[in-house]
């Protein structure tokens, strides 16, 4: 008999839980792991079986694929300073290794566009770390694919509570853009790679349009059918020096790789369609 297909995801977060239940609808067996002890039940109810941070690395052994979506810290990446030795056993036995990685690491293009070929010049200490972090899982002699994330959306995750509340902000700066992409098509392309997977390769995972970040605050708030937030000058605007370095930096990011080598066919190829059928989502359910 084959051996089942075992996905062990480190860090169950909003887009590994998205890939958990297409793998489980295929007969997969998911494990996932969390820091917190209140999120266990959550993801026992999706089917996947729990694991409270750090792991066994046992589990290590039993997974054909993994999926590491937990980010690295000034002290490097996580999953590596717990579990190398384990896979370092089972480097060449993984099926697939997925690293999930932010497109932060092209750091600031003044708008113009970047791709897979692009020389990554992060600008930030948390780009930095990501870049060292898949160095290293490129190092692992594991079948890695190295996935580059825009900024994630999806139900129970976008504008529309911001504008709900009243909390959004439509901050103007001149030629700021940004791209993101849609916690469902982030699960296409894993799926797609696992399906097909490529040692070593890297894809921008983004949908076809970088916009400004008040468009889609406008766009919701039109969807709500409310007025959108008045517009506020970037540099008059009150706000944390978070919130501020979130504008440091502006680029514009293919997904071409994405579409032509994976064949990934985006079902939210712009955020408008996106917010759509979130929208659409929450009404179905009242």
């Amino acid at each position: 008999m084959a051996e089942r297909k075992t996905l062990l995801a480190i860090g169950l977060g909003y887009s590994a839980r998205a890939l958990a239940r297409r793998l489980i609808a295929r007969g997969w067996r998911v494990i996932g792991t969390t820091r917190d002890e209140a999120k266990v039940e959550s993801i026992a109810a999706l089917g996947v079986e729990p694991v409270l941070w750090p792991p066994n690395a046992a589990l290590v052994g039993e997974a054909t694929h993994l999926l590491v979506s937990a980010g690295p810290g000034k002290e490097g990446d996580p999953t590596l300073a717990a579990l190398s030795d384990a896979i370092a056993v089972h480097a060449k036995r993984f099926e697939w290794v997925g690293y999930l990685s932010t497109i932060g690491v092209y750091g600031d293009r003044q708008g113009e566009w970047a791709d897979e070929t692009s020389a990554v010049r992060p600008t930030s200490e948390r780009g930095r770390l990501r870049v060292a972090a898949e160095q290293a899982w490129l190092a692992t002699g594991a079948p890695v694919q190295i996935f580059r994330i825009a900024g994630i959306y999806g139900p129970g995750r976008g504008p529309f509570s911001k504008v709900r509340s009243g909390k959004a902000r439509r901050i103007i700066k001149e030629g700021q853009v940004f791209s993101r992409i849609h916690r469902d098509d982030i699960a296409s392309a894993l799926l797609a790679s696992i399906d097909a997977p490529k040692a070593g390769e890297i894809y921008n995972l983004c949908d076809d349009l970088p916009a400004p970040p008040q468009q889609v605050i406008e766009y919701a708030a039109r969807l709500l059918g409310v007025d959108p937030p008045p517009e506020e000058p970037f540099e008059t605007a009150e706000m944390s020096e978070m919130a501020r370095s979130f504008y440091s930096e502006s680029r514009r990011v293919s997904n071409r790789k994405l579409r032509e080598d994976l064949g990934v066919a985006l079902a939210y190829p712009t955020y408008r369609e996106g917010l759509q059928a979130i929208l659409a989502e929450e009404q179905a359910k009242g």
